[in-house]
């Protein structure tokens, strides 16, 4: 007979992130995960046919793909404690902020623009708080 399989823990990390940045991590992974959703309907619209000849929705759906990436991977940076994801995931919420604010204004579409808007003020306000900005500045007491 063979001994019975111990199973280790898969991974395990560590990080010397404050809570603010854990959360903003979480929030920036599932704006990513939320792009790549996007990405993936975009591609079953175009096998359905539901595209115009105009428009390269292929194209489309992968610039969203890559995208949707980049901000995932700062999410995860973050989640992780890695100082280097701080900064794009401000430049993100910067961006979607100008997003949110067309999708409620020019768009006429407040039921999309408020909570993508709502969103990224709580991330930069996470972003923000004194523990994160210590903590980015490389103060591990924080």
């Amino acid at each position: 007979m063979s001994s019975p399989i111990r199973w280790k823990a898969a991974v395990r990390f560590t990080s010397d992130a404050p809570r603010t940045i854990l959360g903003a991590g979480l929030l920036v992974a599932l704006q990513g995960l939320t792009g790549i959703v996007f990405s993936v309907l975009l591609l079953v619209r175009a096998f359905d046919g539901a595209s115009t000849a105009g428009n390269n929705v292929y194209g489309q759906a992968a610039y969203f793909a890559v995208l949707a990436g980049g901000v995932l991977a700062c999410g995860v940076g973050l989640v992780l404690g890695r100082h280097w994801a701080r900064g794009p995931a401000i430049v993100v919420q910067l961006l979607l902020l100008g997003v949110a604010w067309y999708a409620f204004g020019p768009s006429d579409r407040p039921e999309i623009g408020f909570p993508v808007g709502l969103v990224c003020v709580g991330v930069l306000v996470l972003l923000f708080r004194s523990q994160s900005t210590l903590w980015a500045q490389g103060d591990h007491d924080a």
